[in-house]
């Protein structure tokens, strides 16, 4: 089975089979090492076969301040994950580190598929993403009912305003549980970085369906970060 890239790097956020989201965090210091790092990855997973069919699809973005990589890859299950870092994710690391050395490996989190996906502007549905937008909210415990109503809040806030601030390039927000009980991470689509921040200058309200998301019991924390496509890799026969 070969690896198959695609130049969009759309990471295939609702797509059927996926048991187990695996989302992680590198540093590399600066945009040339970025850019140097994306194509070390592409060279270490094109030079192999695809490693595991379990493995359903591996993305790269990367961050608008210059510094990171998120990497976004779905999979069957726990077990694949694990057979896949017991047998093939050393000699892919080792020749990326040979490239690139002192990348950071920041945090790595399992998520579980969406538990909800809602679009944002209905004239953007199908449009390839030119901007991913990270929000991860932190939980001061595990109760799984309290994330669910979290992002139920969110879901009815985005709605609520829907006709006053319209989200203009917005694709779809996609919602995933940590497998940990403590966070939830918002993998939002939009068309492109301007017209996220242009939906951003409008002002987010702080009062009326809003309130019941920023004042969430358990909720910690919050924090956002931008990504551009930088690769996509899947397997092909």
């Amino acid at each position: 089975m070969n690896t198959v890239t695609h130049p969009e790097a759309r990471p295939g956020l609702t797509r059927p089979g996926t048991g187990q989201v695996m989302v992680s965090t590198w540093r590399v210091g600066t945009p040339a090492r970025q850019r140097a790092a994306v194509e070390a990855i592409r060279t270490a997973w094109e030079s192999r076969p695809w490693p595991d069919p379990r493995l359903l699809s591996y993305s790269v973005h990367a961050g608008t301040d210059g510094d990171t990589l998120l990497h976004h890859s779905r999979w069957t299950g726990e077990q694949a994950y694990q057979d896949f870092v017991r047998t093939h994710r050393d000699g892919r690391n080792a020749e990326i580190d040979a490239a690139v050395p002192g990348i950071e490996r920041v945090v790595l989190h399992r998520y579980a598929p969406p538990y909800r996906s809602v679009p944002l502007d209905p004239a953007s549905a199908g449009a390839l993403p030119g901007v991913l937008v990270a929000v991860e909210a932190e939980f001061s415990d595990a109760d799984p009912v309290r994330r669910r109503t979290w992002v139920d809040a969110v879901c009815a806030a985005l709605a609520d305003e829907a006709g006053e601030r319209p989200a203009h390039g917005g694709i779809g927000a996609h919602f995933h549980l940590s497998t940990d009980g403590t966070r939830v991470l918002n993998l939002a689509e939009w068309e492109s970085e301007r017209a996220h921040a242009d939906w951003l200058s409008g002002g987010e309200p702080l009062g009326g369906a809003w309130a019941a998301v920023h004042h969430h019991p358990g909720l910690t924390g919050s924090r956002m970060r931008r990504y551009v496509p930088a690769l996509g890799l899947s397997p092909g026969a």
